[in-house]
């Protein structure tokens, strides 16, 4: 699965085409489709991206949740029903839809952000006030990762 780090800013043309960057459409390089699966955060302002196996894998756990129960129900319409795939053309870019773009208050340009198995495409100014509060809850609340062993071994 590929994993998506760094942050990387890019032009959007009056088309609204912005190139992905190239370490992450290199990671999604092996993936069935070409291009990228995105929708509206509805944790931020800003547009979740991922390969196509990610978003399977999503919806597997989804899946596994009590059908016609509200949370399913919740998660399903929150990534499922706006989710949009969208492919890469011959130079790497793809076009972002309209909605994607009001909801990110994106401009001219968009700053991809890398998150592991996920990326998010965000204005960069407010990705640059998100990251800053992120690193300044993540000390207030003294939080730590515990390192797996090599292999995919157990907690």
């Amino acid at each position: 699965m590929p994993v998506f780090i760094g942050t990387f800013e890019n032009k959007v043309d009056r088309k609204g085409r912005v190139s992905v960057p190239a370490p992450f459409r290199q990671s999604l390089a092996t993936e069935s489709f070409q291009g990228i699966v995105a929708f509206n955060s509805y944790r931020s302002s800003a547009i979740e991206a991922c390969g196509i196996e990610f978003i399977e894998r999503l919806n597997e756990s989804v899946s596994e949740m009590a059908l016609f129960s509200d949370e399913q129900d919740d998660l399903a319409a929150t990534i499922f029903a706006d989710s949009q795939q969208l492919p890469f053309d011959g130079d790497g870019r793809i076009m972002l839809p309209a909605k994607m773009v009001q909801h990110a208050g994106i401009t001219e340009r968009a700053a991809f952000v890398g998150k592991g198995p996920i990326f998010q495409i965000w204005h960069p100014e407010a990705l640059d006030h998100y990251k800053a509060e992120a690193r300044k809850r993540a000390k207030s609340q003294g939080l730590t990762l515990s390192l797996r062993p090599a292999g995919g071994g157990g907690r």
